[in-house]
């Protein structure tokens, strides 16, 4: 029988299932996309704001290098935390410290001459703060919801998120035009003060039996459990190939005010990636039939890729502006089947070790790439820089996956840790 084209939309519909079966994944839902309204705002003006203060590229970018040795470090341990704490406190905790640096970087614009040291300063802790908090609130994903509901989960978030994204950049953009950084320091503190009180909402949600404190040897655990495992090795080396490799985003208010000439378009250049995101995941209903996870991955982060270098050709601001939705679409479906291989088969006992691993891949990728895209931005120029990262990314992921080839063939069907998970969480977790 012919499928109607009724039935084709149906099925690219969102499964609404996990909100309407669990309270606290609607509390983590709610709170995520306040907290990274918030964010998102503040995404726009750091960057807006080094650049207004040294002129340089690099130094937009350098906030990337201070980041990473606080994620490394700490990300790592919040994840040994996560598997041994209440993964609720943790939640609390790292939210004020997050609101305190905030307030921070909110007081220094208020200085006659902001102090640029303060902000590299404050972008180091907010790092330490925030790696502290991800993994808790990513290993908590699987105990508020069902093993099957998971693809269903990772895409209600994803969704919340993304009209997050979106909303955030054009908001800082508009702020910064108007009435300056400052406001949209005060947005992002007033986003982390009621996602912490959410926060306060959630049931407690203590180690299991298993649990150790954390340790070195702990996390040496945890690393070695993800390099073991081919399928995970292969959603952590994409990411970071195709995030270092072609990751343009520090470039976007040179891009937007001397190559385009259309500063006052520097928001949607923002928000651009998030449009595509957000598109991609109304229409995702059709993840739920794909199986072949590594592969849709892989797929993604080539079509990622290949929009940004052609973004960097574009002739104008409103071509570019549809080339990098493009990519944010392929990004947010590349992010989708990652997650759901982490949370369909990891055991939860290990689950907050590897968010923290997770956290590094998606996060030591773009930041290293922010360096590398001011570097070579100003030593040769930005269409050059943002060309050939996508020409890179391509080329690198077609090499990591003829390196790991057993990532391509993954089946969610058949994988013995995927079975193994669905097993043992035949019923959501009390």
């Amino acid at each position: 029988m012919a499928i109607t084209w009724r039935e084709r939309l149906s099925r690219m519909q969102v499964d609404l299932s996990p909100w309407r079966s669990s309270r606290d994944f609607r509390i983590l839902v709610i709170s995520g996309t306040v907290f990274y309204l918030g964010q998102m705002t503040a995404y726009v003006a750091l960057p807006y704001q080094l650049y207004q203060l040294t002129g340089s590229n690099f130094a937009v970018g350098l906030m990337g290098l201070v980041m990473i040795a606080p994620l490394v470090i700490f990300g790592l341990y919040g994840g040994a935390l996560a598997d041994h704490l209440d993964r609720r406190k943790m939640l609390i905790y790292t939210g004020v410290a997050q609101a305190v640096i905030t307030a921070l970087l909110l007081g220094n614009t208020l200085l006659d001459n902001p102090r640029v040291w303060l902000i590299y300063v404050c972008g180091a802790l907010a790092a330490v703060a925030s790696s502290l908090q991800r993994p808790s609130r990513d290993a908590l994903f699987p105990r508020v919801v069902r093993h099957e509901q998971m693809p269903a989960a990772v895409t209600l978030n994803s969704l919340t998120l993304q009209v997050a994204q979106l909303a955030g950049p054009a908001l800082g953009g508009l702020l910064v035009g108007t009435v300056g950084v400052t406001w949209a320091f005060a947005v992002d503190l007033g986003g982390l003060a009621i996602a912490t009180l959410m926060y306060v909402a959630l049931r407690p949600y203590p180690s299991n039996e298993h649990s150790r404190p954390p340790s070195l040897s702990g996390i040496g655990e945890g690393i070695r459990y993800a390099f073991r495992r081919r399928d995970l090795l292969g959603t952590y080396a994409i990411d970071m190939v195709g995030m270092f490799l072609a990751m343009p985003i520090v470039l976007f208010p040179a891009f937007a005010t001397e190559v385009l000439q259309e500063p006052k378009l520097l928001g949607l250049l923002y928000s651009a990636e998030s449009i595509g995101a957000l598109i991609a995941t109304l229409t995702s209903g059709w993840a739920a039939r794909v199986h072949h996870h590594g592969r849709a991955v892989v797929i993604a982060t080539i079509v990622w890729g290949g929009s940004v270098g052609l973004a960097g050709l574009a002739p104008t601001m409103w071509v570019a502006i549809a080339l990098f939705a493009v990519a944010g679409g392929a990004d947010m479906i590349s992010g989708l089947f990652r997650a759901v291989i982490w949370n369909q088969t990891i055991p939860d006992e290990m689950r907050g070790r590897l968010a923290g691993i997770e956290m590094l891949s998606y996060s030591l990728g773009p930041l290293g790439g922010q360096a590398r895209s001011g570097l070579v931005a100003d030593l040769t120029s930005v269409r050059t820089s943002i060309v050939s990262g996508g020409i890179l990314c391509v080329a690198g992921v077609v090499l990591t996956t003829a390196w790991l080839r057993d990532f391509w063939r993954y089946d969610a069907r058949t994988d013995e840790h995927a079975l193994r998970e669905r097993h043992l969480r035949t019923t959501p977790t009390p």
